[in-house]
């Protein structure tokens, strides 16, 4: 009897024994199997070449930008408010019977500031009330501005005039053509270099400049003289584009 359970132990010990090294023969495998695998999903340098490319075209603005507004100075800071105000809404409707649609003319700021006498003291106040405006018809610009100043008088100010190309889907085309064209001629003649064959795009990426802008400024404290029209020359802006473009190699 003695002997049959000791027999029956040592079984059941050597199962356990077998069980055990089966599961530690099984993950070294396991581990072996990984480890040997790993390089294999790492990717490979790859091999290609990495260019950029310019596209420039211009085009004429059909967008000028002008920043108005009005200053007033009062005793105190609801005559300078209301004296401002006044002459802003009289350059605004100048602009509206110009042409000027209401969604193109925008509040840019109000400041109101305390002057001070020698003393110290407040003495009044100056009201500087602005406005931001599109103008779409550039042949009408000159007219349009000097009719919105005049009606302002002497309270009106014109801060600055820029130009813009809203419309430029088409430029932007020509440029992104452009752009290809000239980072696909540098990537041939760099694959012809290496000894290889220009294979498939990999990846490509893009960065469009501004546009050149060109601003006139005037001076703020001096209202724009508006007894003839103001001279606009819209010229032309340049729409630029930049890519960035990967081959492989064949």
């Amino acid at each position: 009897m003695p002997d049959t359970r000791s027999t029956r132990i040592m079984g059941a010990a050597l199962v356990v024994l077998v069980a055990l090294s089966a599961w530690l023969l099984g993950n070294r495998g396991a581990s072996s199997t990984a480890s040997a695998a790993e390089p294999a999903t790492t990717d490979r340098a790859r091999e290609g070449v990495l260019v950029s490319g310019t596209g420039k075209v211009y085009g004429m603005p059909d967008t000028l930008r002008a920043d108005f507004g009005a200053e007033a100075r009062a005793e105190t800071v609801d005559a300078a408010l209301r004296s401002a105000n006044g002459a802003l809404t009289r350059i605004r409707d100048a602009l509206v019977d110009g042409g000027v649609a209401e969604a193109d003319i925008q509040t840019a700021g109000i400041d109101i500031f305390a002057r001070h006498a020698r003393g110290g003291a407040i003495s009044g106040y100056q009201v500087s009330h602005r406005l931001t405006v599109k103008i779409r018809d550039l042949d009408k610009a000159g007219t349009i501005i000097g009719a919105a100043v005049d009606a302002g008088g002497n309270a009106a100010r014109l801060s600055s005039v820029s130009f813009a190309i809203e419309d430029d889907d088409a430029l932007l085309a020509d440029a992104r053509r452009q752009a290809f064209a000239d980072a696909k001629a540098k990537a041939e003649l760099f694959a012809e270099q290496a000894g290889r064959g220009l294979g498939p795009v990999v990846s490509v990426t893009e960065t469009v400049r501004a546009a050149d802008t060109y601003r006139q400024s005037f001076a703020d404290s001096v209202p724009t003289p508006a007894s003839i029209d103001v001279a606009i020359e819209p010229g032309q802006q340049q729409v630029a584009v930049v890519v960035t473009v990967e081959w492989a190699f064949r």
